[in-house]
């Protein structure tokens, strides 16, 4: 047996298998100290009581020890006020008043200040060990027991980690990195105990602050358990080629479950202004892309192009040419006639709009990519024509391109609807309609039935005859039996058939 030691008493483990058949935990709650009637001696596991009990107190702590589970630590303070005598033995009390363990201690003297012109505070551990250190319970009086040096280290340290503000890291990471081993991070050579602070990793529950070793690295002693990660966490770093002095936060939200939940850090190194900073005063944003429809904020720049106004101009003085999704919203100028092809349709976003003006000589063809159509005014095409001097607008719609605006849209229209040939006609936005035709030749005495190009929606209302007479001085045709769709021509010469001539005809 040891020179020195603690055992566990019968009474001490009668007392434990009780305890453990009814479910109970069992409760230390003092420890004394004796002389062992003045001379030292080997304590049994058959002894009830100290052999000269000197002093008694509450316990400070029990705890089990971090390497071996089944060992508990009973730690006392024994006051200066008291003492003049040598401690020889010790032992470890329940709440039943049961000596559950009695320890052998080195002799050492405890002095009092009145009697020995010295005193001191007389620190006692003693370590035992047993079957189940979880069923054992402290009971401790607050307003009695004396904290030990180290427990108030421990307990500062174990405070301090609980605080949201972190003791600095060396550096930070910026990317996925294997936690082991010494490496190179953000430019930085990293050693074994080096802080880091490991933010980018693929499973962001491995997120977290680091200590580096040569082997695996674990987490720090402020960061290694839940109660010490929480919502708000800030640490700087200290190195790094892109994340010196910069501050980060853990913005996961809710109970964190370290090794669970993922972990989430902010650089926060530029902190938030107050409402009177010059930055909020004549703030400045970025703006967003051309076409974004998300939440972001929308600067005047962003506004302005909003708006309908122009974002620039684009000029063309060589066709055949395409244009581009990053055209739209702006003026484009063509200088020359020839072929302009739109982009395909899907690289366009819904929306966007080609303002295109033909300041060239001659027309403009503005065709399709592939299968797009192009919808003009209700018209399905696959081009569109912008005379010299005009201008169009062609939109992105969800499945087809729509040329709605500008002055070369209005042809196709059906307010102004045209047939341009020998027999056509002229639609107005007034509702009036101009139709004209070729009369043919019509023999002696007789007449023709002639349909008009379309049918006016009212009535015809007036009639301009060119040609058809059958010779000098002999009358030529005259019309009747006019309706809103056709008109009869009559020869008025009984001898002579007339020659072919033509007709012009206004309605509504």
């Amino acid at each position: 047996m040891a020179d020195y030691y603690t055992l566990l008493t019968n009474a001490g483990i009668a007392y434990e298998t009780a305890c453990k058949a009814a479910g109970l935990p069992i409760k230390l709650s003092q420890l004394s100290v004796g002389d062992g009637g003045g001379a030292v001696y080997n304590p049994a596991a058959t002894d009830t009581a100290l052999r000269r009990e000197v002093w008694r107190g509450p316990l400070n702590a029990l705890f089990q020890d971090e390497k071996n589970p089944s060992w508990l630590l009973a730690e006392v303070t024994i006051p200066p006020e008291v003492g003049g005598w040598y401690v020889r033995e010790a032992g470890i009390w329940t709440d039943t008043g049961i000596l559950y363990a009695i320890v052998k201690y080195p002799e050492s003297f405890k002095p009092v200040l009145a009697t020995s012109g010295s005193g001191k505070e007389f620190y006692i551990r003693s370590i035992f060990e047993t079957s189940n250190a979880a069923l054992v319970t402290l009971l401790i009086d607050d307003t009695v027991v004396k904290a030990t040096r180290a427990w108030v280290t421990s307990y500062v340290a174990d405070e301090l980690a609980k605080l949201d503000s972190k003791q600095s890291v060396c550096v930070a990471t910026t990317a996925n990195i294997t936690l082991a081993a010494p490496q190179t991070i953000d430019g930085v050579a990293v050693v074994a105990g080096d802080r880091v602070l490991v933010k980018n990793q693929t499973a962001a529950k491995d997120n977290g602050i680091y200590v580096a070793a040569v082997a695996g690295w674990v987490r720090s002693k402020d960061a290694d358990v839940s109660a010490d990660v929480t919502s708000g966490l800030i640490v700087s770093v200290e190195q790094g080629a892109t994340l010196a002095d910069t501050r980060w936060q853990l913005i996961t939200d809710g109970a964190i479950i370290l090794g669970t939940t993922a972990l989430t850090f902010q650089n926060v190194t530029q902190g938030f202004a107050p409402l009177n900073a010059p930055v909020l005063i004549s703030p400045t944003a970025n703006t967003p892309p051309q076409f974004d429809n998300g939440k972001a904020l929308a600067t005047t720049e962003f506004v302005q192009r909003a708006q309908g106004n122009f974002g620039g101009q684009t000029n063309i003085f060589t066709l055949p040419a395409s244009l581009t999704p990053a055209m739209a919203g702006r003026r484009i100028v063509i200088n020359v006639p020839g072929t302009l092809t739109l982009p395909p349709l899907t690289a366009s976003p819904a929306g966007s709009r080609f303002y295109i003006l033909n300041s060239g000589p001659g027309d403009i063809t503005v065709t399709r990519q592939g299968a797009d159509t192009i919808a003009a005014l209700a018209k399905s095409l696959t081009s569109v024509t912008i005379p010299s001097g005009s201008n169009a607008v062609v939109a992105c719609g969800d499945v087809y391109y729509v040329v709605e605006e500008g002055v070369a849209s209005l042809k196709y229209s059906n307010e102004f609807s045209a047939l341009l040939s020998a027999n056509g006609y002229q639609k107005n936005p007034s509702g009036l309609i101009e139709q004209w035709g070729i009369i043919p030749a019509i023999p002696a005495n007789g007449s023709i039935l002639v349909n008009f190009p379309i049918i006016f929606p009212v009535a015809a209302a007036g009639f301009s005859i060119a040609g058809g007479a059958s010779g000098p001085g002999i009358p030529g045709v005259n019309c009747y039996n006019i309706s809103n769709s056709q008109v009869r021509f009559w020869n008025q010469s009984t001898t002579v058939a007339t020659q072919a001539g033509g007709y012009r005809v206004v309605g509504f």
